[in-house]
């Protein structure tokens, strides 16, 4: 039974080896941006586009027009052929003038298609949301919005709006923050339970199983993993997915001390038959690879579990 046991081991740590020995592309560019997404309700069938208006000239790869006829960006401009705007509505939104000072980018999505505007490459920190309905040639606006997370939703319920009442370039538009906090939680707490399962079947292979051991193992799990995942939700919120598995990688060495320790003087403690400090050690650094490993996994396989 221990030769299994320490084969199992043997086994588990070595696939570990070769999982972090995999090489990896790194690309200069290839972290994830942070997004914007305006979300439109009861917006109607009546032709509508849309942007948003920077309280900056530029941001990243998008700018102000800065009065070449080559660099218009418009459907019938070669070079700009991927532009969602034909000439005339380019122009439009070219030529209009905020009482603020915003600017326009030259990006813009034909609302009354996607329902909504997706800025998901270096979106403004700070903006205006502005519609435009050719049809009516009215301009709406929001007042000023601002990025609250790395991946900002917001929305807007166009219910009971009369475009054909409204004064020209009106701030009628009242947007409002609608980021998914209940799934958040829901997510964080999956991650915490899952990672306490892995944890304790890893255990449970490594001979931990009276009632008292497990107890204490949950406990401690509940604990460490609990901490764990609010200071990676808070991570992932406010500065995106690469802070998220930079301190992911930092952070399970601090688990791993913390609980080598916890292991290494409670488990003794409670059990009938104490196990020695180096296995509950082991265990700790085998328990945390492996769980380590599977939330990478996850995080990658299933994005909408981080």
């Amino acid at each position: 039974m221990k030769k299994r046991r320490k084969l199992a081991v043997l086994a588990i740590l070595l696939l570990l080896c070769a999982l972090f020995a995999l090489p990896l592309p790194v690309h200069a560019d290839m972290g994830p941006k942070p997004s914007l997404r305006v979300r439109f309700e009861n917006l109607g069938e009546e032709l509508c586009y849309g942007t948003l208006l920077s309280e900056q000239k530029s941001t990243g790869p998008h700018h102000a027009w800065n009065g070449d006829p080559a660099s218009a960006q418009y459907k019938e401009n070669p070079g700009y052929e991927y532009a969602d705007f034909d000439y005339e509505t380019w122009l439009a939104f070219a030529e209009y003038e905020d009482e603020g000072g915003y600017f326009f980018l030259q990006v813009g999505w034909t609302v009354s298609d996607t329902k909504e505007i997706a800025w998901t490459y270096y979106p403004p920190q700070k903006f205006k949301i502005l519609l435009y309905f050719p049809e009516k040639d009215v301009f709406v606006s929001s007042g000023i919005c601002e990025r609250y997370a790395f991946d900002s939703y917001y929305t807007v319920d166009m219910d009971g709006l009369n475009i054909g009442s409204v004064s020209v370039s009106a701030e009628v538009l009242s947007p409002y923050r609608s980021y998914d906090y209940v799934n958040e939680v829901l997510s964080l707490l999956a991650r915490t339970v899952l990672t306490i399962l892995v944890e304790i079947v890893i255990a449970l292979l490594f001979g931990f199983r009276e009632g008292k051991q497990l107890l204490f193992l949950i406990v401690t799990n509940c604990i460490t993993q609990g901490v764990l995942n609010v200071l990676l939700n808070l991570a992932n919120y406010f500065s995106g997915q690469w802070m998220f598995l930079f301190l992911y990688v930092v952070l399970e060495f601090v688990v791993f001390a913390l609980e080598a320790v916890a292991y290494g003087i409670g488990i003794k403690k409670v059990s009938e038959r104490p196990p020695k400090t180096f296995v509950c050690v082991v265990y700790a650094l085998v328990a945390n690879l492996v769980s380590f490993v599977a939330g990478l996994g996850l995080a990658f396989l299933i994005p909408g579990i981080f």
